[in-house]
């Protein structure tokens, strides 16, 4: 059954600049202005307020030069590295250059110098407020992802000797139990690998050892779409859990006191690749293992507020923009709000689709980030890609490891780019159904 050509869905398609009438580009921050005072986290002395002036002073595109260069961006539902925010690319268009007036690209400067402090320095300090995370925490700025932080973890927490509970509901929680072989215990005390990692255990039936040096989860699987709503209570002696939050960090509220250790790579949701967070209670600082390399040892970065060695410090000053840009935005509670009517708006599409498209994910654990879907007839989903790729909607092709399609709606994509995907998704189901 074709569908008329004047349908909503069809006018959706044909004017891919609908979304910049209904949102203008434009700055959530102002960018010339002189940055409001902030404190400077320094161990070494009492903390003191700086004032850095912006003296660059970027032109203001009118509608018209923006909705030109807006035509060219596309929506882009890859699942990492992932979209960053319009506004927030602007602002660092615009001082790439010259960052605030002191005559070098944050590219160029010292990572010891004034300057790049600041930068660190105030994205901490946003991070901290976001997350609502106290001073019992190191909050540390790393690399290597959190592919890394599979052998970190347990480098930093664990004895060769101790056990370690995993609840393994995806494939990196499969990767980080598999890398932690190397360095502890591991015991894998529930996996959804059976049903196609498509659900959470009921935390009530996980048998935990209470000798186990702590909790492992991921909270949220990229590949396979099944984020926790909630979190178990570690039943070990120490009451530690550990979790890999890298695909759906900062897109909602989270109680870091439940946590002992949080990681993320940022490349998802807050930044470019190249930056790795760990938040980490500092009581669990300083027991590395003696073969820990240095640049995987907590106590190494945290004494030197992640300065240790050179940083990826372009990436961590982008981090600190995205981290500004949800504070204007009003935080995360604002945040997600944002984000549960982004994912309820493309969930219904599949479900109301009679079939034509399925989620294989238990409903109640369906991630807010990743949506992956297939189609009722498989030999359509390269169609679907290709045919969604030529409306600027890239990206959308599943993950190598399990096929279908795969929609990653993360904090910065607009509402516009999902209302555009469920237009579409319509359209090729009137044709192809």
């Amino acid at each position: 059954m074709a569908m008329s050509t004047t349908s909503p869905n069809s006018l959706l398609l044909k004017n891919p600049n609908r979304h910049l009438i209904n949102h203008p580009t434009k700055t959530s921050f102002p960018i010339k202005t002189q940055i409001n005072s902030f404190p400077i986290n320094n161990s070494s002395g009492p903390k003191k307020p700086i004032s850095i002036t912006c003296a660059a002073s970027p032109q203001v595109q009118d509608r018209a030069s923006a909705a030109a260069a807006g035509s060219e961006r596309v929506f882009n539902f890859a699942a990492g590295p992932a979209i960053l925010p319009e506004n927030v690319l602007r602002r660092a268009e615009s001082e790439l250059y010259n960052w605030r007036g002191s005559g070098m690209s944050v590219m160029e400067m010292s990572h010891r110098g004034k300057e790049f402090r600041s930068i660190i320095e105030k994205a901490e300090s946003d991070l901290r407020t976001l997350l609502n995370i106290s001073s019992d925490y190191a909050v540390l700025f790393l690399q290597g992802g959190a592919t890394t932080q599979f052998a970190a973890v347990p480098l930093n927490l664990c004895t060769p000797s101790d056990a370690v509970d995993f609840v393994v509901t995806g494939s990196w929680g499969d990767k980080a139990f598999k890398e932690a072989v190397k360095y502890c215990k591991p015991n894998v005390i529930w996996s959804g690998k059976s049903e196609k990692y498509t659900k959470v255990p009921s935390f009530d039936g996980l048998e935990q050892n209470p000798d186990a040096k702590y909790l492992h989860i991921c909270a949220n699987e990229t590949i396979h779409g099944v984020e926790f709503k909630d979190y178990p209570t570690p039943r070990n002696r120490a009451g530690l859990l550990v979790a890999d939050m890298s695909s759906n960090f900062c897109s909602k509220p989270v109680d870091v006191t439940k946590f002992g250790l949080i990681y993320a790579g940022a490349q998802k949701n807050v930044g470019p690749s190249g930056v790795t967070i760990v938040i980490v209670r500092k009581d669990l600082i300083g027991n590395a293992q003696e073969i820990t390399p240095v640049m995987l040892d907590y106590k190494i970065h945290a004494d030197n507020n992640s300065l240790y060695n050179t940083p990826p410090c372009f990436g961590i000053y982008m981090c600190g923009l995205v981290f500004e840009d949800l504070l204007a935005q009003g935080g995360l509670v604002e945040v997600e709000k944002k984000n549960i009517k982004k994912g309820q708006m493309l969930y219904n599409a599949i479900d109301e689709s009679k079939g034509f498209y399925r989620c294989p994910v238990e409903k109640s654990v369906r991630s807010l980030m990743n949506v992956p879907f297939t189609l009722e007839k498989s030999e359509l989903e390269e169609e679907f890609v290709k045919e969604a790729a030529k409306e600027k909607m890239l990206q959308l092709k599943g993950h190598r490891s399990v096929g279908g399609i795969r929609a990653s709606i993360y904090n910065a994509m607009p509402l516009a780019g999902v209302e555009k995907l469920v237009a579409f998704m319509k359209d090729f189901q009137a044709r192809h159904g």
